[in-house]
């Protein structure tokens, strides 16, 4: 992990002080009035798709045009994101050898395919270990073994996380691969027909059930010119029980292959067992929009910082008892507020470099919307400068801290402590690094694009509160009660960030060692 030098430090503290001295005073009473609007009953949860992000993206809209903000999707202020809603009839069992499976209590099972049906035709399984294709650590799980057409078993999390060696990975702290989306990611770059991982609570850092729940139901996904042919047909997850028999079943012990998997030089083991699988699905189209603002630069206007907050929620639950309406307030009304706040304290200050303002949907479905802008950006993504994104701001009173999210990633880091410091504050990492939440926001899906990126999270206090009680549940509701001194604070800090970077020659860099550095060097070439 890098460290700051101390004099860059103090140049840092020194320019953010001077602009946290000079940021405007936000007006906390609009601000309010728009968390309350944007997570009222009436925006119905915010969902893609839906009556609710009609209303919102108008709001925003209007919110961005009174800021002073231009369109900053080609001379529009919606960028239109193309969504495919999949969802796969439960009526399936998984077939290994003569092995059966069931839906739910045994493994989950979805696709990406943009289509009727999808299917595992004697599918050979092939298990792979972690699943990590790392040249710059000079891992690869992958080696020596073709796994075209065949479905691979990984196993969640990465040996950083199995060992605890710092030295191995990050230890204890969640990598890019070990993330589950990239394990999907790879299978498909190796050209697999599935993938398999096999969950344990522990490093997937979260309960079966939470998989179980999140495979039910409607599923968004970006779709392309092919329906998404080239993505796996089968994307599942196996209960830790069903992975035991089925390794024991090939005549292999899953606790020695999990141990081997953690160690360098680990090969990919053929189980010689056909996996079948069909999935049927009911298929929709839609559109959806990120809102896309802009503030041309003075100077310097074709380099740009990037602002960003997502708008989308759950939506509603008509089978729920009582409230019905996921409304979303901390997650994201107040990150969204927070975005048209910003915009509002920069109209009329004529930054040297342009700013991007976006309101990302699809968030909750997978970093959707940020995934299409990356993909199909206002601006080269290696003229962007860094993305500040927001996601839950501090309701709950002022801290003495700012939480930290992905040390040892990036410049940006520094930049958050100096204007940290500047207010009398310290900065706090993240209290469950081995969750990896530096990779569940949409900064992340710019990130793979090279863009350095500050993801900024601060639920305040009473986290642990608001997790247990309201993270996800129709409880996620505004108060006339929340104390704002928090949020004001912190947009004050984001304030000084954003304008630093875009009144400077200032070019933030991925650390060494980051997964993400040699994404920006080739975006650069």
């Amino acid at each position: 992990m890098k460290t700051p030098a101390m004099g860059a430090l103090v140049l840092a503290a020194a320019s953010l002080q001077a602009a946290a001295a000079t940021a405007p005073q936000f007006d906390m009473a609009e601000y309010r009035q728009n968390v309350k609007t944007l997570a009222s009953d009436e925006f119905e949860g915010r969902a893609p798709l839906s009556e609710g992000e009609t209303k919102t993206i108008n709001y925003l809209k209007g919110a961005f045009i009174k800021a002073g903000l231009k369109p900053g999707y080609f001379g529009d202020y919606f960028q239109p994101v193309e969504l495919g809603r999949i969802t796969a009839s439960q009526d399936m069992t998984l077939k290994v050898g003569d092995m059966q499976f069931a839906p739910g209590s045994d493994f989950v099972a979805v696709t990406q395919r943009f289509t009727k049906q999808t299917k595992l035709d004697n599918s050979d399984l092939v298990f792979v270990g972690y699943g990590i294709h790392a040249p710059e650590l000079g891992w690869d799980d992958y080696k020596g073994v073709d796994v075209k057409g065949k479905t691979v078993v990984v196993l969640v999390n990465d040996p950083g996380f199995a060992t605890q060696d710092p030295e191995v990975f990050r230890g204890n702290t969640m990598t890019y691969y070990g993330r589950w989306t990239y394990k999907y990611e790879e299978a498909m770059r190796q050209g697999a027909a599935g993938a398999l991982i096999v969950h344990e609570t522990k490093p997937a850092a979260y309960p079966w059930g939470v998989v179980e729940s999140g495979a039910v139901g409607a599923k968004f996904t970006l779709v392309d010119d092919t329906d998404n042919a080239g993505k796996l047909a089968v994307r599942g997850w196996l209960q830790k029980a069903t992975a035991e028999k089925i390794l024991k079943a090939a005549g292999e012990d899953y606790a020695k292959l999990k141990a081997a998997a953690a160690k360098p030089g680990f090969k990919a083991v053929d189980l010689h067992l056909p996996a079948n699988l069909t999935l049927n699905n009911d298929l929709k189209r839609g559109t959806s929009h990120n809102v896309v603002g802009m503030i041309p630069g003075a100077k310097y206007p074709d380099e740009y910082v990037v602002i960003s907050a997502h708008w989308d929620h759950l939506g509603r639950n008509p089978n729920l008892k009582g409230d019905q309406i996921y409304n979303g307030a901390v997650d994201n009304a107040t990150g969204v507020a927070a975005l048209v706040s910003l915009a509002d304290a920069f109209k009329g200050t004529h930054p040297e470099r342009s700013i991007i303002f976006t309101a990302f949907t699809g968030e909750e479905q997978g970093l959707l919307g940020a995934t299409a802008f990356a993909a199909k950006p206002p601006a080269p993504t290696k003229d962007m400068v860094a993305l500040l994104n927001m996601d839950g701001m501090n309701v709950s009173g002022k801290v003495d801290y700012a939480l930290l999210f992905g040390r040892g990633q990036n410049e940006l880091e520094e930049y958050l402590a100096a204007g940290a410091k500047a207010q009398h504050r310290h900065i706090k990492d993240d209290p469950k690094p081995q969750d990896g939440y530096y990779f569940r926001s949409d900064h992340f899906a710019l990130a793979h694009k090279g863009v350095p990126g500050l993801l900024f999270m601060s639920l305040g206090a009473n986290s642990p509160d608001y997790i247990a009680k309201r993270y996800h549940k129709p409880a996620d509701e505004y108060s006339p009660n929340w104390d704002l001194s928090g949020t004001q604070e912190d947009m004050t800090l984001l304030y000084g960030i954003a304008d630093k970077l875009a009144n400077s020659r200032d070019w933030p860099k991925w650390y060494q060692g980051s997964e993400f550095k040699a994404a920006r060097e080739k975006d650069k070439e």
